[in-house]
């Protein structure tokens, strides 16, 4: 009872206090013995008239334990599912007691934490932001299997809940009361208790106030069972939503959509039951270990700042230099704005850095719109926007980010022009998509100040930051990028040197792989049907039309300006499908009024006809797996090639850079993940029949060899 401290006062009620070993409250082995001996001692009780769960910690609940749950392979499912029924009959025995149980959610109350809840009969919560209440398990691949997804069902319906389950919302006290999650709340944490108790008081004599609604006869689910007529519609377009939305990908949504569809018509114990046995499916299986390792071990290590030089203080940013109001320019002038830093937002004319400003305007006023920003915010942040033409007013700028076009030379004009304005404590940062950085350097006069910081569009939205370090790059300039890009509520990845460094040059190859079954004569529909069809968010002719064209030409214009080569795809077929579309064709993408497909006003697009003329043959037969497999294998390919080399600092930065930056699927839990739980040989022997049947650019890369032999990870 050392970590679970029990108190019963003169009127009978019992506190539970959860005190765990370690940060926080989560279900383990020693939550395991905790709970069960206070389950038994609350059965044995004689004069009990209530019971209050509480916790000493800052957060009430974390739930299941992830570093065990990770671990859990096939061939161990008895022993796993008879760990779940030992959890769920503990909630089901405060279930059964005579007596009214309080939940009193003093932190936030997610996943485990939130099904302890949902066993009580009345849910308290602090009324704080701090405070977090939901079931977000599907987002690391799983799904809440300690009764969560059949109670919530019961307690609001089949719609009202999936839609909590599905989209792993996380929600606040106030929003949590609104959907019924929790039926009260306090103002302060230390009425939490007090109030528990005079409910408990107040309610002695209710019967019912102990039997939770499904357990009373005659219930009936809030919206009606899956199957009556009411629900019809739901029951038909649910699964086929959700497969459009996962694409067949994701296991833990299917089962928990097909469980709460069961949980409206059949009783709580038998489907407890098929709830637990379904969840052994699930996370023994690939993506569940993919997407835990990727959302939560390696997501927490980044931001815990692992890739952050040890030993320097922070040094968040004061003054801020934009320079170029365009489409970069402007989305990171907003998002600095929007956290309080001081922005100089610098164009050639006043007009053009007018625009860039007009782009945070048009968001505010959004924001205000739909009740997200108070109107005296939204005027705040616009005032730390300074739209110029003048260089003079970069002067004390502690951070200065160029984000003109990918031009060599226009980039080291601008450094050398500028450099000066910075503070003596300043540093350089350029928002390159594929210029190497330390040749950029070369103009700047403290090469050791000059940082990459690759923003992804929109910036308002994407969640990444590549930064770039340079062969002269300070740790103290790296520390200043990072900071940087956690002050404005971004996730920063940390690479090395290189043209394209990582991000860019790995979905360069699928880009590229796109064109090469275009130009091989496969249909365009197929290859992007078939690009969406293993996860990723569009097909790569649709984001080659996104990306630009036009901006494909001026990138290789550059390099070979530059003396470089596109060493990661086969440039004479990008340089084929380029003259073709846009030379010939006028075809510049879809900003440039359509590329591969024609867009129309009412916002529907189709194929341009002449794409058929130009590569499409009737004859052509590809396999729909080779063809799954090539866009994925090509991508995966180059990802571990930039860890071989270096390029990649972490198999973390890799994989989250992937998913964050890149698009990759969710479910494999990042490109270099997707590997370890595709099996080593089973990689290497797939990459040789790709290389055989189509190119060397499918060789597998050496380290994938290496890990076959000694059987490690990539962690």
């Amino acid at each position: 009872m050392g970590v679970f401290k029990y108190e019963k006062d003169e009127q009978g009620i019992v506190t539970v206090t959860m005190d765990m070993t370690g940060p926080v409250n989560a279900i383990n082995a020693e939550y395991n013995g905790a709970m069960d001996e206070t389950v038994l001692r609350l059965e044995a009780e004689t004069d009990l008239t209530g019971v209050i769960f509480a916790s000493a910690k800052k957060v009430f609940f974390a739930g299941a334990d992830l570093n065990e749950l990770v671990l859990m392979d096939a061939g161990d499912d008895e022993a796993l599912f008879a760990n779940g029924e030992l959890i769920k009959s503990h909630f089901r025995r405060l279930e059964k007691l005579p007596v009214p149980v309080v939940a009193a959610i003093n932190g936030a109350a997610l996943g485990g934490g939130y099904e302890l809840s949902l066993a009580c009969n009345h849910r308290i919560a602090y009324n704080h932001k701090s405070v977090q209440i939901g079931l977000p398990e599907c987002a690391i691949g799983v799904y809440p299997a300690g009764g969560g997804v059949v109670r919530l069902t019961k307690l609001i319906g089949v719609e009202k809940s999936l839609d909590i389950i599905l989209k792993s919302q996380r929600l606040v006290p106030e929003k949590a009361l609104a959907v019924g999650l929790i039926d009260e709340l306090v103002e302060s944490i230390d009425d939490l208790i007090p109030t528990a108790k005079a409910w408990i008081t107040k309610h002695a004599d209710n019967k019912d106030a102990s039997v939770q609604p499904w357990d009373r006869k005659g219930y009936k689910v809030p919206g009606g069972a899956i199957n009556s007529p009411r629900n019809a519609q739901f029951a038909g377009m649910a699964p086929t939503m959700l497969h459009k939305q996962t694409r067949g990908l994701m296991p833990q949504m299917t089962a928990a959509m097909d469980i709460a569809f069961q949980s409206t018509v059949i009783d709580i114990d038998t489907m407890l039951r098929v709830e637990g046995r379904e969840f052994i499916k699930v996370v023994t299986g690939p993506v569940a270990k993919n997407m835990i390792t990727a959302f939560f071990f390696q997501l927490s290590k980044i931001n815990g700042g692992a890739s952050r030089p040890k030993g320097i203080e922070k040094n968040p940013t004061r003054k801020l230099g934009v320079l170029g109001a365009g489409m970069m320019g402007q989305g990171i002038a907003y998002v600095a704005a929007k956290v309080g830093i001081e922005v100089i937002l610098k164009d050639m004319t006043q007009e053009a850095a007018d625009k860039g400003k007009a782009y945070s305007e048009t968001l505010v006023n959004k924001a205000v719109k739909r009740g997200k920003m108070f109107q005296s915010q939204a005027d705040r942040l616009l005032e730390l926007i300074t739209p110029t033409e003048n260089d003079e007013d970069l002067r004390g700028c502690d951070l200065i980010i160029e984000a003109v076009f990918e031009n060599i030379e226009l980039k080291n004009k601008i450094i050398s022009n500028t450099e000066h304005y910075l503070s003596e404590d300043g540093f350089w940062g350029s928002n390159t998509s594929t210029l190497p950085i330390t040749e950029l350097s070369i103009a700047a006069s403290k090469p050791e100040n000059f940082v990459g910081i690759h923003f992804f569009s929109p910036v308002d939205k994407m969640p990444l930051v590549e930064i770039i370090v340079g062969d002269k790059t300070s740790d103290e300039a790296l520390a200043k990028a990072f900071d940087f890009t956690q002050q404005i509520r971004k996730t920063p990845i940390v690479v090395n040197d290189s043209l394209g460094f990582f991000t860019s040059r790995t979905f360069g190859t699928y880009l590229d792989e796109g064109l090469q079954l275009l130009t091989e004569g496969v249909h365009p529909i197929k290859i992007d049907a078939l690009g969406r069809a293993i996860g990723m968010p569009v097909g790569p002719l649709q984001v080659g039309d996104e990306t630009s064209l036009e901006l494909t030409r001026k990138a290789g214009e550059t390099w070979a300006e530059m003396g470089v080569e596109d060493k990661w795809s086969d440039g004479e077929v990008t340089r084929r499908v380029i003259k073709d579309m846009i030379t010939d064709n006028g075809r510049g993408g879809r900003h440039h009024g359509g590329g591969y497909y024609e867009y129309h006003e009412d916002g529907s697009k189709n194929i341009w006809p002449g794409l058929y003329d130009l590569y499409y043959k009737e004859n052509t037969c590809v396999a729909d797996e080779d063809i799954k497999d090539r866009l994925m294998f090509r991508q995966v390919i180059e990802a571990l090639k930039c860890l071989e080399t270096g390029v990649l600092r972490s198999v973390a930065d890799g994989n989250i850079g992937s998913i964050m930056g890149i698009g990759a699927p969710a479910h494999t839990g990042g490109f270099i993940q997707y590997v370890n739980t595709y099996g080593f040989d089973k990689f290497a022997t797939r990459c040789d029949e790709l290389a055989v049947a189509y190119g060397e650019r499918f060789t597998c890369p050496e380290i994938v060899k290496k890990h076959a032999k000694s059987g490690e990870l990539m962690l």
